[in-house]
């Protein structure tokens, strides 16, 4: 059965659905984008994450790693959670000594990651217990979410229904959790206008902090806080991608596209300072460089000089590679404009 299938049986049972339950069958069932056997996020799949476009990402986050060792000290676990093909954790586990472990429930990753790890410490859940860091790159973004729009200045939930087999968003009350979401972090919305409410990405904070004995969440998403959203907020946020390119309508094709918004880091930083976290918010670009990217990167375009005057054209080629990507990790109008949340504990 097809995701799509799937969906439309469970509507004709029930009735229409929470979008986020619509979400949750197009992504994460049996059927669904990452349920199947395909890598998605890699240069032959739907999509690039900072760790494919440059090994530099893992490298310098090894950096944050050893500081945040040096700060809770032994015993030290370093969690990644969504961790696809491990094109992060490799690089950095060659660059610092570290007790690590994986989160994913992807079929096709899992088993990519045994390559990496030993099986038994591939997880498909948060432990009871973690002390050092907890990684999640382009993580949220994925999370279910429900949908709102503001019609005659109040707000509506969009659920998904179906007519004749085809999914059409359908109009319903929205539910009081929704309304207290919205009304905290939806922000000066225009009439008309579309609200992902992420409270799945509440929830996954407020798990992962009680998880977290000591150390830190590092959080690295597209996104922004409610204020700098108002502007993406008259058609929303929410798209697919496929073969690295945006997709169709979200209802149009569940299963067979990646479905994501960008993520409302208000929300995530009030999550993390009323269970008692400190919270720094930064741009990648400028996150990067303070662990030591840029200097990197000057030390890259020094090194490809000497290779071009010494004449060894394929370690110039091999250096220009590196250099082009790590400057593609800061780029300001690009991945450079992702945002990192750190919680402390």
């Amino acid at each position: 059965m097809s995701a799509k299938e799937r969906i439309l049986a469970e509507i004709r049972a029930t009735g229409p659905i929470p979008f986020e339950r619509f979400m949750e069958l197009a992504l994460y069932d049996r059927s669904g984008f990452f349920g199947g056997d395909h890598l998605r996020s890699e240069k032959g799949g739907d999509f690039l994450t900072s760790p494919e476009v440059s090994s530099l990402f893992g490298k310098t986050l090894a950096a944050f790693v050893e500081r945040e060792m040096e700060r809770i000290g032994e015993p030290f676990q370093l969690l990644e959670v969504g961790a696809g093909s491990g094109s992060l954790l490799t690089p950095l586990l060659e660059t610092v000594d570290v007790d690590a472990w994986a989160i994913e429930i992807s079929p096709a990753a899992r088993s990519k990651l045994t390559g990496l790890l030993p099986g038994d410490r591939i997880l498909s859940e948060l432990p009871e217990q973690v002390r050092g860091v907890i990684l999640a790159n382009e993580l949220l973004d994925n999370l279910p979410m429900a949908m709102a729009q503001l019609i005659g200045g109040g707000w509506r939930e969009r659920w998904v229904g179906a007519e004749e087999g085809t999914l059409h968003f359908v109009d319903a009350d929205p539910r009081p959790e929704i309304l207290e979401w919205l009304e905290g972090y939806g922000g000066q919305v225009p009439e008309g206008g579309w609200v992902e409410v992420q409270l799945a990405a509440h929830t996954w904070l407020n798990d992962a902090l009680s998880t977290l004995d000591a150390g830190s969440i590092v959080i690295i998403d597209y996104g922004d806080t409610a204020e700098n959203l108002v502007p993406r907020r008259s058609d929303g946020t929410l798209r697919t991608y496929r073969a690295h390119h945006l997709g169709p309508h979200p209802l149009d094709e569940p299963g067979a596209t990646d479905i994501t918004a960008d993520v409302n880091f208000s929300a995530l930083i009030a999550t993390a300072e009323a269970a008692g976290a400190s919270v720094e918010l930064h741009r990648q670009d400028d996150f990067l460089a303070e662990l030591g990217l840029r200097d990197r990167l000057s030390q890259l375009r020094h090194a490809e000089l000497e290779a071009a005057q010494s004449g060894d054209e394929m370690e110039r080629l091999r250096l220009r590679s590196l250099k082009i990507e790590a400057e593609t990790l800061l780029h300001p109008r690009g991945l450079g404009d992702f945002r990192v949340l750190v919680a402390r504990v």
